[in-house]
């Protein structure tokens, strides 16, 4: 039933992708390593800073992050800060009415982002918000035209402008971060997103190993006691 509201959620998603068919930009390889627990974690304590307030994870539950090596006091100083418990699910602290009123639209659940963009679109789109006065809230995106959400990491990357006529991002105001930085910022981030979209799935692999290497090892075993049940008749 969980995975069938995660399937459904994924679907009801696909209309912000469409949209998003404005410029064509040719997207940047994400760097993404779900076995990285450290990128993990900077990436977790990023989306409770910067997304978490916006934007819900409502698949997610805060204790899920023990997974990535973080104990329940790591969860409860680093993650919580609103006075929700371990084993609440990650929901957003602005509510959807208010989102409406202010953005046009209510920002979608990002549970499962990663595998609906992809990690690749994602790692572009978080680096190409410029400065453009016609949009409501005076910012847009290289590679979501007329995107809704503001730059909300401004303040990190700083501010980019575009070249008239082109598709070249200039810096025009530098943020606390280099760029280099704020890549690195970006791709902690991206790569949390995909494990947020199936936290379980480097377990299932190392599992998936473990159950072929079984397989391998019982045909062996049956390919050896055929043997010998057919020893004396052949």
């Amino acid at each position: 039933m969980r995975m069938i509201k995660i399937l459904l959620l994924a679907v009801l998603l696909t209309p912000f992708v469409a949209h998003s068919s404005g410029q064509e930009v040719e997207l940047d390889k994400a760097p993404i390593d779900r076995t990285d627990k450290e990128s993990l974690k900077r990436g977790a304590n990023s989306f409770v800073e910067y997304c978490l307030t916006c934007h819900g994870a409502d698949f997610m539950r805060y204790n899920r992050h023990r997974d990535i090596g973080m104990s329940e006091d790591d969860i409860r100083t680093e993650l919580i800060h609103t006075g929700q418990k371990t084993g609440d699910l990650m929901e957003a602290a602005m509510r959807k009415k208010e989102a409406e009123q202010w953005f046009g639209v209510a920002p979608p659940d990002l549970s499962v982002i990663a595998r609906s963009r992809g990690a690749d679109w994602l790692y572009t789109y978080l680096r190409t918000f410029y400065q453009d006065t016609s949009t409501y809230s005076g910012w847009n995106n290289l590679t979501f035209d007329k995107v809704a959400m503001p730059h909300v990491l401004h303040h990190l990357q700083g501010w980019q402008t575009l070249e008239p006529g082109t598709k070249n991002l200039v810096l025009t105001k530098s943020g606390t971060m280099t760029k280099g930085e704020y890549d690195k910022f970006v791709a902690d981030l991206v790569n949390y997103m995909v494990y947020l979209g199936e936290p379980h799935a480097s377990y299932r692999k190392e599992l998936g190993v473990i159950v072929l290497l079984f397989l391998f090892g019982m045909l062996g075993l049956t390919y050896l006691l055929k043997k010998e049940y057919w020893r004396d008749i052949h």
